[in-house]
């Protein structure tokens, strides 16, 4: 899961952009809940599964939005 986790943080923010897609936007939430079990924070786990499935309907842009302007996702911890 480490490897996910680093995979995701060092894509390009093109890539990151790509993966905000409404469709796409699930492997956002995969990475929230790796990263909630990995580095043991609930919040991240229970924002993971409560992303994958309100993420891909209205969610998604405020990835979008902070991806663009930030290049990191909504509410995950660093």
């Amino acid at each position: 899961m480490k490897g996910f986790i680093k995979w995701m943080d060092n894509l390009s923010r093109l890539g990151k952009i790509i993966f905000c897609l409404p469709v796409l936007d699930i492997v956002w939430a995969i990475y929230r809940i790796c990263k909630g079990v990995v580095y043991k924070k609930p919040a991240n786990l229970v924002l993971g599964i409560v992303w994958v499935f309100v993420g891909s309907t209205i969610l998604w842009v405020l990835d979008l939005v902070c991806i663009v302007l930030y290049n990191h996702i909504f509410l995950a911890d660093k």
